[in-house]
């Protein structure tokens, strides 16, 4: 049972990693506000992303429960459209020069709260990108919902804590996983703080894009050999 317990945990934290490890619009300003502002600055921001981040995975479950129907007729050619669009993920982000926006972001004063908040409003902003892109990793890991809003409705009381339970256990794990990507980011910045530059981003950003293709061919290689 626990071993059960906390494979689900695993299987849902490697989905939330997976799904921060970008440099994006929003990292940039974590980043920037970890180097202008300090650490807890930056860790307010990146739970206020994780956060926001696992509203918008809540978002994405019942867009995938609402065609899980086609997901499980067309699950090949969803794995496979899904391991392309995360490699031109990583491929753009391999490419993408963060220098000029941390250089357009300006030194603010703000409360911790006001950081978190801030940036899980920009995070919800951005939803449109982020929910297919959460989706992608989802179905990459192969991880799904024990069942569905209006499946929990049919079942039994006993089968349906079990499917809560369930539910409530992988997107605990998402949540983890997004915060442990933001407090492991944010703290390797912060004991580099006074020798980083902004220059430095081109590597994230390189390690980032690389890992990111590499987990998309490797869904796309399992499914084209397998």
């Amino acid at each position: 049972m626990l071993i059960e317990i906390l494979k689900i945990l695993f299987d849902g934290l490697c989905v939330g990693l997976a799904s921060s490890v970008t440099v994006g619009p929003v990292a940039v300003l974590c980043i920037q506000r970890t180097l202008s502002k300090g650490h807890l600055s930056g860790i307010a921001s990146g739970f206020g992303i994780a956060c926001a981040d696992t509203l918008l995975a809540i978002l994405a479950f019942s867009v995938y429960a609402l065609l899980k129907t086609y997901i499980d007729e067309y699950n090949t050619i969803i794995q496979i459209c899904g391991g392309v669009f995360v490699v031109i993920v990583g491929i753009f982000i391999f490419f993408k020069n963060p220098v000029p926006q941390i250089r357009k972001n300006r030194t603010g004063h703000s409360a911790l709260w006001q950081d978190f908040v801030s940036m899980f409003g920009f995070t919800l902003a951005n939803f449109v990108v982020i929910i297919p892109y959460i989706l992608a990793f989802f179905t990459m890991f192969n991880v799904e919902l024990a069942a569905s809003a209006d499946e929990i409705g049919t079942l039994s009381e006993a089968t349906r804590l079990s499917s809560v339970a369930t539910n409530a256990l992988i997107l605990f794990g998402f949540l983890l996983g997004a915060m442990l990507w933001w407090l492991a980011l944010t703290s390797t910045i912060n004991i580099f703080r006074r020798g980083f530059r902004p220059r430095h981003m081109l590597t994230i950003n390189r390690v980032a894009g690389t890992v990111i293709s590499i987990l998309g061919l490797y869904t796309l290689l399992s499914q084209i050999i397998g």
